[in-house]
């Protein structure tokens, strides 16, 4: 196990991963809301995921023992973690419903990103998304509640299910594949 968070920077990822959510909590003051919230919680997601995988893919790929319990171990970990530490700096003004629906969502972006990309670029798509869900034009189509589902309040079903669709894909292909070489 030592090996294992050394080959992945667990210990930087996880210095990273409460410092981002406190360094935002502080800049934001009184202004605190939902979009800092998921920009805080995007970007605790998205540094931690850089260590989705080892220096070595080829090396990780040959050991005796099984890969899919500790990949979805570690990611299921790092979205706890990074939810918990965001309701705890946050002080309960944003909904812990809202915090969990979209750690859950991120966290399954992370996974597909490492999947997709590589570890080391596992903190693309968390980020990417929650940028374009800050820009996003509303529209009355309902396109909006869809892109910019971190944004959306906690009764907003089609978050949840997108939500819960990204986690359940990125956690999936990630714990069972790996990410990409």
């Amino acid at each position: 196990m030592t090996l294992y968070a050394r080959s992945r920077r667990l210990p930087a990822s996880l210095a990273a991963l409460v410092l981002c959510p406190a360094v935002i909590r502080v800049l934001a003051g009184a202004d605190w809301s939902v979009v800092f919230a998921s920009l805080a919680l995007g970007a605790s997601i998205a540094v931690a995921a850089t260590g989705l995988s080892g220096q070595d893919v080829d090396l990780d790929r040959t050991a005796a023992f099984g890969w899919f319990p500790r990949r979805l171990v570690h990611l299921v970990v790092l979205g706890a973690l990074a939810v918990g530490v965001l309701l705890a700096v946050q002080a309960s003004a944003i909904p812990a419903a809202v915090i969990l629906r979209d750690g859950l969502g991120l966290v399954g972006l992370a996974g597909l990103a490492a999947f997709a990309f590589g570890g080391q670029f596992g903190w693309t798509f968390p980020l990417l998304w929650i940028v374009v869900a800050l820009f996003a034009p509303h529209d009355p189509q309902g396109l909006y509640e869809v892109v910019a589902w971190p944004l959306q309040p906690a009764d907003v079903a089609v978050s949840w299910w997108l939500a819960g669709t990204l986690f359940l894909l990125g956690t999936g292909v990630y714990a069972v594949a790996g990410a990409r070489r």
